[in-house]
């Protein structure tokens, strides 16, 4: 059976923040780069496509490159600091109440703006407070906090909010149980979670509670980050995409928009990044072939059992 595919606004999807802060916008850019020398042109690159989401973290370590590129986007007058979504994210060694807002702060300073649209904590696992930002002890294990909850750290990001400094607060690389845990207790709900999901890992009963409770389910690796097996060349992925004449990134972007997610992907090409952003609805029956022809189950990213970024090298 021929598929046919419908050019329209996909791309332009937004999902509204719980807190009746505005809107995310569901195609998103992720700035996790492998060399640092290259987000600058990347981030201009994305803005210059029409992504309007950028993700970012403290963890990355190139926030000041992205503020730089931010600023001469700015500066130029086309695109106004109010036309995009800027996340960024408190590392584990900062969870401790006192250290969130002067961490909080210091990304501001270094993206060169005067609030954040989202704040996400990055992981629920609390590190040693500090300087280095993979503190470990002599024989190479990490040394987490166990004098801080993660609930200690949420009511630090709710005053963030109360002050003004932050649209929406939310977590990243978190367990359905934990993020129940935080529901429960928080005095803000949560706006948006990050976590893995793809194809292969489509994370449906997270789904189901983030949208029972408005929270924003944000997608990173919905590619599957380049890594074995390979999302991309999936057949029932390779077989829509020639039915509909899109390649297999924009079938599963497309899923991830149309199944009611918000995405981050990363590139430093031109071409891969307008591919990106360039999407087209999907029929029903792709949608349908998506979630029930495709068993695979994988998580590629182990940040989740540990607080150690996956995609990271694991360096101070």
């Amino acid at each position: 059976m021929t598929y046919e595919a419908f050019h329209d606004d996909l791309r332009d999807t937004r999902l509204p923040l719980n807190n009746g802060a505005g809107s995310m916008p569901a195609v998103g850019f992720g700035t996790l780069f492998r060399d640092l020398e290259a987000t600058c042109d990347a981030v201009k690159y994305a803005l210059e496509a029409g992504f309007r989401h950028f993700d970012c973290a403290e963890r990355y370590r190139n926030e000041d490159r992205i503020g730089i590129a931010f600023q001469q986007v700015f500066a130029a007058g086309k695109i106004r600091r109010e036309d995009v979504f800027i996340t960024t994210k408190l590392w584990n060694t900062n969870h401790r109440p006192e250290r969130v807002k002067p961490a909080f702060e210091a990304s501001c300073r270094r993206l060169q703006v005067d609030y954040l649209d989202c704040y996400l904590i990055h992981t629920p696992f609390a590190f040693q407070p500090g300087d280095e930002q993979d503190p470990r002890d002599v024989f190479g294990h990490v040394i987490y906090d166990g004098g801080i909850t993660l609930l200690d750290t949420w009511r630090a990001l709710e005053s963030l909010v109360d002050e003004g400094l932050c649209k929406s607060i939310g977590l990243s690389d978190i367990t359905l149980e934990a993020l129940e845990t935080i529901v429960a207790g928080a005095r803000i709900k949560p706006s948006v979670v990050q976590i893995e999901s793809h194809p292969y890992l489509p994370e449906w009963e997270m789904l189901e509670f983030c949208k029972q409770h408005g929270i924003i389910l944000l997608a990173f690796a919905p590619l599957g980050h380049g890594m074995l097996p390979n999302v991309l060349e999936d057949p029932v992925l390779t077989g829509i995409a020639r039915h509909v004449q899109r390649t297999p990134a924009q079938v599963a972007l497309a899923w991830a928009v149309q199944r009611g997610t918000a995405f981050l992907t990363t590139s430093a090409k031109p071409d891969r990044i307008r591919e990106n952003f360039h999407l087209a609805t999907l029929p029903h029956r792709a949608m349908r072939e998506i979630k029930e022809d495709i068993t695979t189950r994988i998580r590629f990213n182990s940040v989740i059992e540990t607080g150690v970024p996956g995609f990271i090298a694991r360096t101070s």
